[in-house]
């Protein structure tokens, strides 16, 4: 539903919105090299814009600090409607490194609704823009199935009649593997 409606309000083309909140600009370098010929993100219609006036979606990097956050939410208010807020790294979208600093209020949506989370540390350019492109309907989610298997450990069993010997040395008779 999220893909569909994502489709009909963002069309063919994203203007996006770079901002960092603060951290080691690990994700901020991925995202600007994103933006660069190399993987040539504006064959897909995604385009860097200067002014959060411009933007259809925010990708926010780094923790939420304490010295940014006004400045966070009033961009973001700036943003005309219908918007989307991406949490790229893993500060963004949880605190990352530095989540019980004196200065980190914590993870981005703590002050801005987030929609969709990239996570790494620092994501990779592909991962960004798959991202995107899966978030927008550009492209259908690739997902492999995952089988957990329990491993299954022989774990012995023993019963008190068992035992023979007193004090400090007791030896079990005899032991039944489950």
């Amino acid at each position: 539903m999220l893909k569909n409606l994502c489709q009909k309000m963002f069309g063919r083309s994203l203007w996006v919105y770079h901002a960092n909140s603060g951290g080691c600009n690990g994700c901020d370098i991925e995202v600007l090299n994103v933006l660069t010929p190399y993987y040539d993100v504006e064959r897909f219609g995604i385009k860097l814009v200067g002014s959060p006036r411009h933007a259809d979606v925010m990708l926010c990097q780094g923790p939420a600090l304490r010295s940014t956050a006004k400045a966070l939410k009033r961009a973001y208010e700036a943003m005309p409607s219908p918007k989307l807020v991406f949490a790229i790294g893993s500060c963004a979208s949880g605190g990352g490194l530095w989540y019980d600093t004196y200065n980190v209020i914590g993870p981005v949506d703590k002050i801005l609704p987030v929609n969709f989370y990239i996570p790494g540390c620092p994501p990779r350019p592909e991962a960004i823009i798959y991202g995107v492109a899966v978030a927008v309907g550009l492209v259908d989610k690739k997902t492999s199935p995952v089988k957990i298997k329990q491993l299954e450990l022989p774990i012995p069993r023993y019963h008190p009649d068992q035992l023979s010997g007193e004090g400090e040395l007791v030896v079990y008779e005899k032991a039944e593997k489950v």
